[in-house]
């Protein structure tokens, strides 16, 4: 008799009830095994489960059904977190219910922003409830006394079992429920390690369940991996309403949330905040932080005006062409996409003549910021044209275009938002897509600000005589 190997699965027998395969990562279910899922593509993921032999009856309702227009909304209104970076993200503010997750990388500042809002929403006079798994209540304490979060509104418990979680819960009936983190609570009754797949989905069920049926605010702070996806089970992000992410460079006080996913606002939202010793502050200007403030024009640099959500933002390029010194040409960026400053080397040689071939570049973003829109395609040219022939620019003027891979300049969304935050900071001049072929070369005035429409990377390069020279008259 044959025995089967420990590494095949075993077919479920046809008299027995039939078995199906689902994933553990994202619950995909399939009819047979397989190494890979067909959703995730997560690898060793596939586990057998059987098909229940019993079928659910009709039960009692918690509430009865009635039309959609008599369900009441008043409970369901957004209130100011305190914070006012995190209520633009979120759409207005923290909706009671609503169920929210907070990732990003260890050390980013997750906790210490968290602990920002349940400050002050215990200040404004609603209950709040701090639930710590990773530290302990003395360790919070520590740095809620140097960050002034002491609130007597503000409850704190250091827990790490579930069934502990919903008993404090009971006790002190919070309006904002916040846990950190979601990887560090555990169920008794559920197997698996805390952390592991299953906790994490039991866990988070949980907790949103209780959050429903209580009409509290919960604030979840989640883990990510090594590529910077969030930790646990894909089905937790299904589960919530809100997905934020907080991001930031360790060399750089700069932290923004961006939102993913939000039920009840805009997504890819941007909140800009300034973490330090003392806590964090919220940044409702941010423009000025990615500017080089210096007195003289320098080769090589160009700002560029990108869109994160519904906020325009200005960053400035900086590229440098060198001669090469090894046998290969080295492409080198920080803060901008590699992919994207290729392709606009390729087309700056096959359009402009401009030899990078035999050269070293180098672009990069002035504090810390990410410039990956399309529309920031002709600064980083204009930059690269302009570290190449050593002349510079200009310290008022700003380039807005996405380039093609003919030359050609392609329009951009939100274009008179761009310029109207261009003209705030002080530019007076601005290189964008033309309208129309009639406009190609036309130069007009907006708020003080002269704006030239070109069509094409070439053209510009033309056209910045007559921007420098409109720049001196203006100075």
């Amino acid at each position: 008799m044959s025995v089967p190997s420990p590494n095949v699965p075993v077919m479920a027998k046809a008299s027995g009830a039939k078995a199906t395969y689902h994933c553990n990562e994202c619950g995909w279910e399939t009819m047979k095994w397989v190494g890979r899922c067909g959703e995730c593509q997560a690898w060793g993921t596939v586990v057998e489960k059987a098909a229940p032999r019993s079928r659910v009856q009709a039960g009692p309702v918690t509430a009865p059904a009635r039309p959609i227009g008599q369900v009441p909304i008043e409970d369901s209104h957004a209130r100011a977190s305190g914070v006012p970076e995190l209520d633009r993200v979120l759409g207005g503010g923290l909706v009671p219910g609503a169920a929210i997750l907070l990732a990003g990388e260890p050390g980013v500042g997750k906790s210490t922003l968290l602990l920002e809002v349940a400050a002050q929403t215990a200040r404004s006079g609603q209950r709040t409830l701090y639930l710590t798994g990773e530290e302990s209540a003395a360790q919070v304490r520590m740095r809620a006394d140097r960050t002034g979060a002491v609130q007597d509104e503000l409850y704190l418990a250091a827990e790490t079992d579930l069934g502990a979680v919903l008993g404090h819960v009971e006790v002190v009936k919070p309006r904002l429920l916040v846990i950190d983190s979601v990887q560090t609570i555990s169920a008794s009754d559920v197997d698996g390690v805390p952390g592991g797949v299953t906790q994490v989905k039991e866990v988070s069920a949980a907790l949103i369940r209780m959050a429903k049926l209580r009409n509290i605010t919960l604030v979840i702070i989640g883990h990510v991996t090594k590529d910077g996806t969030i930790a646990g089970p894909r089905v937790l992000e299904h589960l919530v309403d809100v997905v934020l992410h907080f991001e930031g460079e360790r060399t750089s006080r700069l932290r923004m949330v961006r939102a993913v996913k939000n039920r009840f606002g805009p997504v890819d939202e941007v909140g800009c905040f300034d973490l330090s010793a003392e806590g964090i502050v919220a940044i409702t200007d941010p423009s000025g932080l990615f500017l080089d403030s210096r007195a003289t024009d320098v080769p090589g640099t160009c700002v560029a005006v990108g869109m994160e959500g519904r906020r325009p933002l200005l960053g400035e390029v900086q590229a440098l062409v060198t001669r090469c010194t090894g046998e290969r040409p080295r492409r080198t960026t920080s803060g901008v996409d590699s992919s994207r400053v290729a392709m606009i080397a390729a087309v700056l040689e096959q359009h402009v003549r401009l030899r990078l071939g035999g050269q070293d570049v180098f672009v990069s973003s002035v504090g810390g910021a990410r410039l990956t829109e399309p529309s920031n395609d002709l600064a980083i040219a204009l930059a690269l044209v302009s570290a190449h022939r050593g002349d510079p620019l200009g310290r008022d003027v700003v380039a807005i275009g996405e380039l093609g891979l003919s030359g050609d300049l392609r329009r951009v969304r939100d274009l008179g938002v761009r310029l109207a935050e261009a003209g705030r900071m002080g530019f007076r001049s601005a290189l964008v897509p033309a309208e129309s072929s009639r406009t190609v070369g036309q130069s007009r005035v907006l708020d003080g600000m002269r704006v030239i429409d070109v069509d094409h990377v070439g053209r510009a390069l033309g056209l910045l005589d007559l921007v420098r020279d409109s720049g001196e008259r203006g100075a």
